[in-house]
Formats: structure tokens, C-alpha cells, sequence
């Protein structure tokens, strides 16, 4: 075990690239962009010093409680060889003594069903939080759709959509809608629309200056700023991130106009052939909610969503080892109160 050094992190980068689970919260670039977090990397390395496994750390002052760890889609490793896990439960241990932290708190993409996993990380000192439901409950979303695209043309990846969905991509390519990809300055056409999209959707949005962070850090080989126009009006947009074999729709926003003309459909489309064309594995639509229930608020995005034929996909949730447990209860306790008065303010707004 060892912890990331400067002189690593070409080799760090190529290792992430290339592995199978690569995710973009894994990777260096991804870290830039979340400046209110000091980030550590755990390296598992094999005898003549190559990377075998690896896990980015996040960590972050929690005033009164201390430090908190965190990692967001780690590890990056054959998640069933136990010696490469053990090397990095390690080396987080160790970091936990370094910054005196009360919890390791980790949300892998590894799967609810997935068995062999959980009875390993068990038997490493590890807790499983698995009864969220909603996008307020954890940090990354326990539920989304992922489309498989390895292998697949475009022809079959398009037949395989829902008949309405396929319908609305050529009907906003039959009144005129164009996709062009945008510039940094097109962000904030991009941020105008995304907060009429915020105040329609009732949800907090980042600022302008954190889109621009994103693409100072990820653009052009990582990120893409994808807007739809109708007679040269901006009317949507979309960020998707692309990092090894897999593609993420990370944003979206539609303005409140021109919203039959169906942008939304035409943008997925349009990024979904571009990871086609560049060979990726994976095109994941990201978070929606667990309840499947048609009055649900968030049923429109399900909706949407499953209808490009995406699989539903429930992961394993939140794993975290308390390294004291008694302050990561009154945390807890803590996090808890604040959620809780946040959604009753948000409530209390809007009915006023």
C-alpha cells in the first residue's frame, strides 16, 4: 500500500483508463473540480510496482465532529481479490490516523445482488447502509438506468427504444431542432436554462462558476457541453462526462419553452451515437428514484429515462467503516436534523 505521489499520477491515469470500473469520481481531474475537498489516493501496487487497485479519497472538515472521509465510486480493483482490498482498507485506515477522521463513508457501483462482494467487505470492518430510496438520502444516486452499448450499432441500440421515444427524436428532428456542441462561453446560456429548470423542478443548482470549473478541468477529452437550438434560440443542454470504457449524463436542462419540441430526446440521442462511435461499453443515464410509483414527483424522469431501453440498476448503497463510533452517530444524528429542516424550508417556499 502506498499513497499517491506526484510521479504516480501518469501511471494513476493510464491504470484508471483502462480498468473496467473505471468512473470519473475516481480520477484526478474529477478532484480539481471539488476544491472543498483534499484528495488522497490509495494505491494497491504488485511487486514490481505497477497499480493493481485503487481507491480517491475525499476528505472534508466537519465542524464540531471533525474530518470525514469519503469516496465516491471507488474501489477501482478486481473487487473479489480480498488481499487487494485488504491493502486498501489499509491504507485507509492509515489515512484515518493521518487526519484524524471518524468515518470512511464509500458508494461503489457494484451491485445490491452482488453477494460475494458484501461478504467481503464485511469481514473487513465494513457496515452497509441499503435502505435509501430517494436522491436526499445518500450522496450519489443508489438508483439508475444504464444502457449496454458495447458491440452495438447505432440501428440496434435506436430499435430497441421505446416507440415514443423513438417517436419524439424524429419529431424534434422534423420541426428543426439542431444539436451543436458548445464552448465554454455557451455555459451560460447553458446555466440560464438549467436555473428556469431548477425553479421549475424545485431542486438547488450549482453555480455558473462550477460549470466552468468543470470545463477548465474535464474539457475537451473528458467533457462535453451538448446544446439544442430552434431558429438559433438556445432551448436545452446537456453535460455528459466521458472517462475510460463509459459515458455519464451528468446535467440537463430544458428551458420552459419549446419543451414539445422534444430537445431532450434529440440530445440523448445525439451523445448516445458519440459513445457508440468511440467505443464505449456503458452509457449511464444516472440517478433516478427507487420508488417506481407513477405519483411519485420524480416519475417523469423514470419515465424518460427507461425509455431508451436502459436497465434499472440498484447498487449495493452506501459502505462506510466508523472509526469512532460514537461521534459518526451524533453525526449522523446531526445530518439527519439538517435534511430534514432543509426539506421543510424548501416546503415552507414554496407554498409562499
Amino acid at each position: 500500500m502506498k499513497l499517491l505521489e506526484e510521479g504516480d499520477k501518469e501511471d494513476y491515469k493510464k491504470f484508471l483508463e483502462s480498468h473496467d470500473r473505471c468512473n470519473f469520481q475516481q480520477s484526478l481531474e474529477w478532484g480539481n473540480v471539488k476544491t472543498n475537498w483534499k484528495k488522497e489516493v490509495i494505491l494497491s501496487t504488485n511487486e514490481d510496482g505497477s497499480i493493481r487497485g485503487s481507491l480517491c479519497v475525499w476528505i472534508r472538515k466537519i465542524p464540531i465532529f471533525g474530518n470525514l472521509m469519503y469516496s465516491a465510486r471507488g474501489p477501482v480493483c478486481d473487487i473479489y481479490d480480498e488481499d487487494v482490498i485488504k491493502d486498501l482498507v489499509d491504507g485507509a485506515k492509515e489515512l484515518a490516523k493521518k487526519y484524524n477522521a471518524f468515518v470512511l463513508r464509500i458508494e461503489p457501483d457494484i451491485l445490491k445482488s452482488d453477494e460475494k462482494f458484501r461478504q467481503i467487505i464485511l469481514k473487513k470492518g465494513f457496515k452497509i447502509k441499503d435502505d435509501s430510496k430517494d436522491f436526499k438520502d445518500e450522496i450519489q444516486p443508489r438508483f439508475v438506468f444504464r444502457l449496454d452499448i458495447k458491440g452495438k450499432t447505432e440501428d440496434e441500440i435506436f430499435e430497441n427504444f421505446h416507440q415514443k421515444t423513438r417517436y419524439n427524436i424524429r419529431l424534434a428532428i422534423k420541426k428543426g431542432v439542431l444539436i451543436k456542441e458548445g464552448t465554454r462561453e455557451d455555459l451560460k446560456d447553458f446555466y440560464k436554462i438549467m436555473v428556469e429548470t431548477g425553479e421549475r423542478d424545485n431542486f438547488i443548482i450549482r453555480s455558473l462558476s462550477y460549470f466552468e470549473k468543470m470545463y477548465d478541468e474535464m474539457a475537451p477529452n473528458h467533457m462535453k457541453l451538448l446544446m439544442a437550438y430552434y431558429e438559433d434560440k438556445p432551448i436545452a443542454g446537456i453535460i455528459p462526462i466521458m472517462y475510460g470504457n463509459k459515458v455519464w449524463y451528468l446535467y440537463g436542462a430544458s428551458s420552459n419553452n419549446y419543451r414539445n419540441l422534444m430537445p431532450n430526446y434529440l440530445l440523448q440521442w445525439t451523445m448516445i451515437k458519440e459513445a457508440i462511435s468511440k467505443g464505449a461499453d456503458m452509457y449511464d443515464f444516472r440517478g433516478v428514484s427507487g420508488v417506481v410509483d407513477e405519483s411519485h414527483p420524480q416519475y417523469g424522469l423514470y419515465r424518460f429515462k427507461k425509455g431508451f431501453n436502459a436497465e434499472f440498476t440498484e447498487f449495493i448503497g452506501e459502505i462506510y467503516i466508523p472509526y469512532k463510533p460514537l461521534v459518526y452517530k451524533l453525526y449522523k444524528l446531526a445530518e439527519k436534523t439538517f435534511r430534514t429542516l432543509r426539506t421543510l424550508k424548501k416546503k415552507l417556499t414554496t407554498k409562499n
